[in-house]
């Protein structure tokens, strides 16, 4: 097993810390779908007692990135076809939503971070850090609106997809759309257009969405 470890015997919340752990390794593919995950090892890892590991999983759990299965216990999570089509759904919905309330009240600070964000998603040759990138690029945008809890949502929302959009942009020419479709985004918030930056939100969403699709009925088509 694969994780970022830290000694935890002295902080303030040994749940907290496992949690998240376990949370970046699942969305960024450390921890393969299927993998089992054993609250001892986990305890031994970090050098804590086994009550904030199964904190940290019951967590996890309640936000969709593990499953308890019987025998087996507490493994990584994997999404079907229409699963992952319904939160690309949802997200375009709510994303596009959060862009329109935030462009009004955007300023030059906002954009500004923003641009970097999107210039560092262009220019980064390291496939393991665009996941992190897209969000940033997004979230940049998105704060602006002042709802933490439509934010709160989309993170868990991209938590449970984003191991599987990352082998899509890593795999295929997804890098090149996105690149695009960013820098279209980007232009309707600097020209104070709400509702053209909430459109190409929403097409870039589903867009990305019917990609990640293809690419996995193919992939999975192989394996089977």
């Amino acid at each position: 097993m694969k994780l970022e470890t830290v000694d935890i015997r002295q902080a303030a919340s040994a749940a907290d810390i496992v949690y998240e752990a376990l949370r970046k390794a699942i969305i960024e593919g450390q921890l393969a779908e299927g993998e089992n995950l054993r609250q001892d090892q986990i305890a031994s890892m970090f050098n804590t007692s086994r009550i904030p590991v199964r904190e940290a999983l019951s967590r996890l759990e309640q936000n969709g990135l593990i499953t308890t299965e019987r025998y087996k216990g507490a493994v990584v999570a994997g999404l079907s076809i229409a699963e992952i089509e319904e939160i690309f759904e949802f997200r375009a919905l709510v994303e596009a939503e959060v862009i329109r309330l935030a462009v009004p009240k955007m300023n030059a600070r906002t954009l500004d971070v923003a641009r970097r964000h999107c210039q560092e998603f262009g220019d980064e040759p390291n496939s393991a850090k665009w996941g992190e990138i897209n969000r940033n690029f997004h979230y940049s945008l998105y704060e602006a609106a002042r709802r933490p809890y439509y934010l709160q949502i989309v993170r868990a929302s991209l938590d449970r997809i984003d191991r599987y959009l990352r082998a899509q942009l890593t795999l295929t020419d997804g890098m090149k759309r996105a690149r695009r479709e960013h820098q279209g985004i980007l232009d309707a918030c600097i020209g104070g257009d709400a509702d053209r930056a909430a459109e190409l939100t929403r097409d870039h969403i589903l867009g990305a969405g019917r990609a990640l699709i293809v690419f996995l009925e193919e992939t999975r088509a192989h394996g089977d």
